[in-house]
């Protein structure tokens, strides 16, 4: 069942790049639109793809929950508008491990006593 979904995944990653690689950019209007079906994908031939104002832009991770894919955020990258992969590892991986603390910060070096200056602090006297 796993290979199937990996199976099934690869073939829409390959109709995903297909569909951004031919896409027709209308440059008066500032969009993409799909010049052909892709009905794995549920896109339809003249659908808006990609827009500059008030878009909802379509989504891989959604297209892939469609299709009831387990466990979706094992096969894409993290979304880099909520930090990517930098903020993936802070989240999840190092923050997991304990931390592990150097011998150098362990260290405590022994506070030794004042002593008294020297003419109750205002210095030596000159005759």
């Amino acid at each position: 069942m796993v290979a199937d979904q990996k199976e099934l995944i690869n073939e829409l990653k390959v109709e995903w790049k297909k569909l951004w690689r031919e896409r027709l950019d209308d440059k008066v209007r500032a969009e993409g639109v799909a010049i052909s079906d892709y009905s794995s994908l549920f896109v339809d031939k003249g659908t808006i793809i990609h827009a500059t104002r008030d878009f909802k832009a379509l989504n891989f991770k959604e297209i892939l929950e469609q299709h009831e894919i387990q466990n979706v955020e094992r096969y894409i990258q993290p979304d880099r508008f909520a930090g990517g992969w930098t903020r993936f590892v802070k989240d999840n991986i190092t923050n997991k491990q304990p931390l592990i603390k150097k011998r150098s910060d362990l260290y405590v070096e022994d506070k030794k006593p004042k002593q008294q200056s020297k003419k109750g602090g205002r210095g030596w006297l000159h005759v």
